[in-house]
């Protein structure tokens, strides 16, 4: 059949019992999306019947997206701002009803477009639980003509940083709704640093590997109102990929794995003094970004308390950064472990033919009590561990 959105076919090859056979492969959970553009409620309500017939203990609960990009032209069925609330509330009301513990992802504006539609969705506010924003971006669309590859780099290092400031304006426009106000939270539900022009930082390259630090790290830190996030595409775009019959990872693939294995579950305060630089007239989607540290550190700790991470991406093009640190409140045994992700240049790209080209390097640091120096590579991603002392 055809994908009337993409206009390209759409085989059926992988369905929905195969997704659910994935799910646990990987020890996921299932997040699904609804069709609220051609769809109706009863396919919905069909649907949850039978995912939760077939997972797990059958007693449902799970995350139902209610539509995809419903604000999208390019949707079937898409409906107008007007049309949309009705529809988002139809769906619950007819799902809530089969499975009241499903928890619903209504669909939202991106951080650049949202208050008008996320103010039309939040009149019903009591129908869902989260509201969806997505960051689909292509990295080489600046405001300013004629960008050199080093300031492009650079606007793009810095969106998520911005992206963090717009995601807080978010939260005081859904605060500001009574209904909402601490019980919807933010659903990322996709994100993709996308470029045709591999001379910029993308998906598949070293810079991308750094555009996704900085993501990480900005999700973690508002992790409090932004409790579910999905990096666009599991295939390709997320990272891995196949081309004649060999299976690698991308740059970017490395550095979420360097997040996801990490032990560290509860955040905690870091504090960075460290140089900053400003863009103006950068990405088309946020084009002016102030005060981006060029050093961006987030620190967890892990459900026992014995091991400190400490999250860190060096977006300076060409400067490594000598850091002093100092730790209050965790006594750190001397000897731990350092992962850094970095390459000859962040165009570098892992192939078929070379699939290791970049990947992380570990090496070890020994502290003096809870201080230590280290240097920073420029255009790198860097995770120390620290094991608290016996």
């Amino acid at each position: 059949m055809l994908n009337i959105a993409w206009d390209m076919p759409e085989y059926n090859t992988f369905g929905t019992d195969e997704f659910l056979r994935f799910c646990e492969l990987i020890g996921a959970r299932p997040q699904i999306a609804f069709n609220l553009g051609s769809g109706t409620a009863e396919e919905a309500v069909g649907w949850v019947k039978y995912v939760n017939e077939h997972w797990g203990d059958h007693s449902g609960g799970l995350l139902w997206e209610l539509g995809n990009e419903l604000w999208g032209n390019f949707q079937v069925g898409y409906p107008t701002r007007q049309r949309v609330a009705e529809r988002t509330k139809a769906f619950s009301d007819a799902v809530r009803a089969v499975d009241p513990n499903a928890k619903l992802i209504a669909t939202g504006g991106d951080e650049d477009s949202y208050p008008d539609w996320n103010a039309t969705q939040l009149t019903n506010a009591d129908v869902f639980d989260y509201l969806s924003t997505h960051f689909v971006v292509t990295n080489d669309r600046m405001v300013r003509e004629n960008s050199s590859p080093d300031f492009i780099s650079q606007a793009d290092f810095a969106l998520p940083v911005g992206l963090e400031r717009k995601l807080r304006a978010m939260t005081e426009q859904i605060q500001a709704n009574s209904q909402a106000r601490d019980k919807v939270k933010i659903a990322f539900t996709e994100w993709l640093f996308w470029a045709g022009n591999d001379r910029v930082p993308r998906y598949d390259n070293m810079g991308g590997a750094l555009c996704t630090a900085g993501f990480l790290n900005m999700l973690l830190r508002v992790a409090d109102i932004v409790p579910i996030s999905d990096m666009t595409g599991i295939i390709e775009f997320g990272g891995i990929w196949k081309k004649r019959g060999r299976v690698f990872g991308a740059p970017s693939y490395w550095a979420f794995r360097m997040y996801s294995n990490a032990d560290a579950t509860q955040r905690v305060e870091a504090r960075t003094e460290v140089g900053k630089y400003n863009v103006e007239q950068g990405s088309v989607r946020l084009p002016d970004i102030p005060d981006v540290p060029y050093l961006d550190v987030v620190a967890a700790l892990n459900d026992a308390r014995d091991k400190l991470t400490l999250f860190c991406a060096n977006r300076h093009l060409t400067q490594d950064i000598s850091a002093h640190i100092s730790i209050a409140g965790f006594a750190p045994a001397a000897d731990q472990i350092v992962k850094t992700l970095f390459a000859s240049s962040i165009y570098e790209k892992n192939d078929e033919a070379h699939t290791e080209a970049v990947i992380p390097q570990e090496s070890r640091v020994n502290l003096e009590g809870v201080k230590l120096d280290y240097v920073f590579r420029h255009e790198s991603v860097t995770v120390i561990e620290l094991h608290k002392k016996n």
